[in-house]
């Protein structure tokens, strides 16, 4: 039998990022949570943290954290009709979902469900490529992501498909861009990408031009909004998603660089196949909200 108090310790590392933070949030000294660790490994007989810094599940570790949530929303669940109003009626909700829909339309659409559902987020940001690793990892109960196909234990709704412009300034475009996308162009041009895992550009250039130059000069502006800041400023040329564009393509603030040639990328949101009203209403809410957003296909 599982003791959930040593798999909870387990968790709290993992997600602090060290014994002390953990010690912090369980309201308990950082030996005590040390000791915990221990208890779990001997009754184990292997370990479930590497002693790094910050410390880390092992894969052994990484299963037991994934369970003990499912086990932790389940029961928050079971108790969230008779808790007396206060802290501990409030459940955590650990979500993972790239910055461009947190940017546009997840915000909106989750808001109603919070403040219906009494439920705190954590959220952690990722690339649409790489939040299923998350949710794979048992780090986050659901993420929106690229992937379609449901892992085993989760199931998956397509949302809709977020439409990507290349876009720069129109003075940029003029001094950069004179004979418009060529591979001459955008080996010389500086680009904003978001971050070294962000593959959007990268797809972009090789679907229009049949690759792309990696060594070309670019800034890495980890923020949507800055992003588009940065395009709109002649620092470079970006993929900006068509929620943020419209507006600034219908002032002549941006121009599309590849008219009527947008990327396409289809997002699913994925969750935990368990009895969860919870991940029911959000699921709901995202569902309902893309609708309305997103291209259908």
């Amino acid at each position: 039998m599982l003791d959930y108090k040593l798999l909870e310790a387990l968790a709290a590392v993992a997600d602090e990022g060290g014994f002390e933070r953990a010690a912090r949030r369980l309201n308990l000294t950082q030996s005590a949570v040390s000791q915990r660790i221990r208890q779990l490994e001997d009754a184990l007989g292997q370990p479930v943290l590497s002693r790094g810094k910050p410390p880390r599940p092992t894969e052994h570790g990484r299963a037991l954290i994934a369970h003990a949530r499912r086990v932790a929303l389940l029961e928050a669940e079971l108790n969230a009709g008779s808790a007396a109003p206060g802290a501990a009626s409030w459940r955590t909700l650990p979500l993972a979902v790239n910055a461009d829909s947190l940017a546009t339309w997840f915000t909106a659409a989750v808001l109603p469900a919070l403040r219906r559902e009494r439920v705190t987020l954590d959220l952690k940001v990722a690339d649409q490529e790489l939040t299923f690793g998350l949710l794979r990892a048992g780090e986050v109960a659901g993420c929106v992501a690229t992937r379609q196909t449901p892992m085993q234990g989760c199931r998956a709704r397509f949302l809709g498909v977020m439409r990507y412009h290349c876009l720069a300034a129109p003075d940029f475009a003029r001094e950069f861009f004179p004979h418009g996308l060529t591979m001459d162009t955008v080996g010389c041009a500086p680009a904003v990408v978001f971050n070294r895992d962000d593959t959007v550009h990268d797809r972009f250039l090789e679907r229009a031009l049949g690759r792309s130059p990696r060594q070309a000069p670019r800034h890495h502006v980890p923020d949507s909004e800055r992003f588009v800041d940065f395009v709109l400023g002649g620092a470079g040329y970006g993929l900006v998603p068509h929620l943020q564009a419209e507006a600034h393509l219908r002032a002549g603030r941006l121009v599309d660089l590849a008219p009527g040639n947008p990327l396409l990328v289809p997002l699913s949101w994925h969750c935990w196949a368990v009895p969860s009203a919870l991940l029911a209403a959000v699921e709901a809410a995202l569902a309902e909200a893309a609708g309305r957003v997103l291209l259908a296909a």
